[in-house]
């Protein structure tokens, strides 16, 4: 028996793959069910990265916020999470971004914030947005 979810099957009896193209397996009744994999096309996503100053600053705001020492390293793909930030040290966290940069974030964004770097982004286009405001 098969089950089929989203992009993934997870079959019962052993599977014999074929080629790269297509995949069969045999089950208990006589028939045989085969799948033909379709090439994907590839897709990307174009994005911005912050400014170097940018994450920098929000790095140093991390490591005040969470009092990390000196020998803490926090970059730009570091998680909060894995710094070991809890839901309120990562409010704490925003707030002093919006303190530190003059901007607002909305709940809905600061929700997404994972990492040093989406942080970083979200305040270079609110950074961006604020100056084409007010040009």
């Amino acid at each position: 028996m098969a089950s089929l979810a989203g992009s993934a099957l997870s079959f019962a009896r052993p599977v014999k793959a074929i080629n790269i193209k297509s995949v069969s397996f045999s089950g208990l009744r006589k028939d045989n069910v085969a799948f033909r994999l379709q090439p994907v096309p590839q897709r990307f996503a174009v994005c911005c990265p912050a400014k170097k100053e940018t994450v920098d600053q929000v790095c140093d705001i991390v490591k005040k916020q969470l009092a990390l020492g000196d020998n803490t390293e926090v970059c730009g793909s570091s998680k909060f999470q894995d710094l070991g930030a809890d839901s309120l040290d990562t409010v704490e966290i925003v707030m002093g971004l919006e303190e530190a940069f003059g901007i607002s974030v909305e709940e809905s964004s600061a929700q997404s914030i994972a990492t040093v770097e989406d942080a970083a982004n979200l305040i270079d286009d609110l950074v961006a947005a604020a100056d084409a405001k007010s040009s």
